[in-house]
């Protein structure tokens, strides 16, 4: 039985899932115990470290620290949102924004200005480190990420700050 790490070091993963995929993936551990599932998924985690030494690519730690988060908040077990992994990961979905009008994103510790397309003027954000994954990442909803603390009215920007997603619904952590 594989989750979707093991799908991705057995080779049968092509990017990011569809609902569909995941439900496949949720179905084959259903009925499992939950120690199971954890020897699975740290079987799956050093195959991952092997395969990524073996082919001198990063681990996917992007991926670990997203869906840890989302393990914490199906269980109501908050933390680890200031982890050095967390912060790192935040560094590189914050570099990598590209927005059609120039943003400036401010985090605990500094701030990132996007390259835009067109000139136009700068829409800034206060928010934090942990946030800026779960948007990122599709674990907002447009509504939750507009009602953020923006500079101006944030709606030229909003289809354009998700990698991923967004969600349909309102997640609440």
């Amino acid at each position: 039985r594989r989750s979707s790490d093991l799908d991705w070091a057995d080779g049968f993963s092509a990017g990011p899932p569809s609902d569909e995929t995941t439900a496949a993936q949720i179905a084959r551990f259903e009925g499992e115990d939950f120690d199971a599932v954890v020897v699975s998924w740290t079987e799956a985690a050093r195959r991952l470290d092997d395969l990524a030494r073996a082919e001198g690519v990063e681990p996917p730690i992007g991926d670990i620290v997203c869906h840890e988060q989302d393990l914490r908040g199906a269980l109501g077990c908050q933390g680890a949102r200031d982890s050095a992994a967390l912060w790192y990961v935040s560094d590189r979905l914050l570099a990598n924004l590209e927005t059609p009008v120039p943003l400036r994103v401010r985090v605990e510790d500094g701030e990132y200005v996007t390259p835009s397309a067109t000139s136009g003027t700068e829409i800034g954000l206060c928010t934090s480190r942990f946030e800026a994954l779960r948007w990122r990442t599709g674990r907002r909803s447009p509504s939750q990420l507009a009602a953020m603390d923006w500079s101006e009215d944030p709606t030229p920007l909003l289809d354009h700050l998700y990698m991923f997603g967004p969600t349909s619904t309102e997640l609440i952590e």
